[in-house]
């Protein structure tokens, strides 16, 4: 069978570049075993933050006196927290399979291979296309440790299909994934500690935020071990995990009910055959240039599979890129500009430079903090909890970098995104008129 365009799986990238391809009359072959929508929706950003919520009503449930409402009880119903969750899942993913039968997409239910580089092999059959996008996403990490093999260590996917609130959970990894599931579990009432190899939790993360954030969840509960390293994992006669882990040349250890592993996400390349259609490769990912083009002309990697950064939204702009280059048409994308944000109690969100980064860059910034304690909307939510951070070029004023931390940081960062994309400075954020009471005014008196 022959297409205008293959593109192999059905995450946000494939899915969504596989919908504006038939929108620009291309015919359009989609591969994919799983269920379309990829880690994202199945088993990543979408289930994650429904628990997210749910740890997010238990958080204001737990101080409802704060806000007069006295002998107030409840209890967690475990079961149905699993079914919003799945249902959830299942209303976006019947919404993809609805886009893909709209733009009379070929979807297959199987995972291609490369047979040479204009054909791909899957179910038995052969297909062949003008472009090929490889956007097969990614799979979790795990350290090479002894005992990282045992059926007790979960991954993420693992721990989001737990039958139960763990009594006492281990994280390995102080990443996005590991601060979020330990936000969360922390809320349900599980005893959490995370180990965190590099001196601060969420390393691509502003110091700053980092820091606050470690000592806000801290002090609901959470242990958090940083420059710690996992040495290997057992399961003593009680069938606890015991994680041991070298801080500062000594060896501890901490024992927990439940253990989850999270130390990142790798390209998922196993199985697709790129020797065979000579597409260049490392462990990092598959190699292409900025137009996401490999050193194959008419193939294209987008997303997780590319190693450049993985986050589903790069990912659906990756294949907009590539879709472009494909019909020969020019964007403004910019992937210098790319927020992101992780949902703890309280919420933190970034986009462009950090303070770090400014330095190791030369470029001379000056700083504007404000603090959500003195936000009036922030104050009336019960969340005084939070820090925002900007940073200005000396040269000429341009907004290059924001941190957040507090309530609604997430929406705050695109806010900022959406500001820095058109090369906004100081003195014009400063001049906009911002609505009151908004969380968003700390934008503007980080400004002042």
């Amino acid at each position: 069978m022959h297409s205008d365009l293959i593109i192999i799986g059905g995450g946000p990238g494939g899915y969504e570049t596989a919908a504006a391809a038939a929108g620009r009359g291309l015919s359009v072959t989609l591969f994919d075993a799983q269920h379309l929508g990829g880690t994202c929706l199945n088993e990543g950003c979408i289930p994650t933050k429904c628990l997210c919520k749910d740890a997010e009503v238990l958080s204001e449930m737990k101080r409802s006196d704060e806000f007069g409402v006295d002998d107030f009880t409840f209890s967690i119903d475990w079961n149905k927290v699993c079914a919003r969750k799945a249902a959830v899942v299942d209303t976006l993913r019947q919404g993809v399979e609805g886009l893909m039968a709209a733009g009379k997409i070929n979807v297959v239910k199987e995972w291609a291979s490369f047979k040479d580089a204009r054909t791909v092999t899957a179910g038995g059959e052969d297909y062949t296309a003008e472009n090929i996008i490889i956007a097969s996403g990614s799979v979790s990490k795990s350290l090479p440790i002894p005992g990282a093999e045992l059926e007790c260590v979960m991954d993420s996917t693992a721990i989001l299909n737990i039958d139960h609130i763990p009594e006492s959970l281990t994280i390995i990894g102080g990443g996005v994934i590991g601060m979020e599931f330990a936000a969360v579990f922390n809320s349900f009432g599980s005893k959490v500690t995370v180990i965190e190899f590099m001196k601060q939790i969420l390393p691509p993360f502003d110091s700053d935020i980092a820091k606050r954030l470690k000592q806000t969840l801290s002090k609901k509960g959470i242990e958090i071990v940083t420059g710690a390293a996992a040495k290997k994992i057992e399961q003593n006669a009680d069938y606890e995990i015991v994680v041991t882990y070298e801080l500062k040349g000594k060896e501890q250890t901490v024992v927990s009910s439940d253990l989850l592993m999270a130390v990142g996400r790798g390209p998922r390349l196993e199985g697709l055959n790129l020797e065979a259609a000579g597409v260049e490769y490392t462990k990092k990912g598959i190699v292409c240039d900025d137009y996401m083009r490999t050193n194959v002309p008419h193939i294209f990697a987008i997303g997780d599979c590319n190693g450049k950064m993985m986050l589903a939204h790069v990912a659906s702009y990756q294949g907009l890129r590539a879709l472009n280059t494909i019909t020969g048409k020019e964007d403004g994308i910019r992937f210098d500009l790319v927020p992101s944000a992780v949902f703890t109690v309280p919420e933190c969100g970034m986009v462009g430079l950090t303070e770090e980064q400014c330095k190791a860059q030369g470029i001379s910034v000056k700083k504007g903090q404000s603090f959500f304690r003195a936000n009036g909307k922030a104050l009336t939510m019960g969340e005084p909890d939070g820090i925002c951070k900007l940073l200005f070029s000396e040269d000429d004023g341009r907004l290059v970098g924001a941190h957040i931390m507090g309530v609604q940081a997430a929406d705050l960062a695109q806010q900022c995104a959406d500001l820095m994309n058109f090369n906004a400075t100081r003195q014009q954020i400063a001049d906009i008129i911002f609505g009151h009471p908004t969380v968003s005014e700390v934008i503007v008196a980080a400004c002042h």
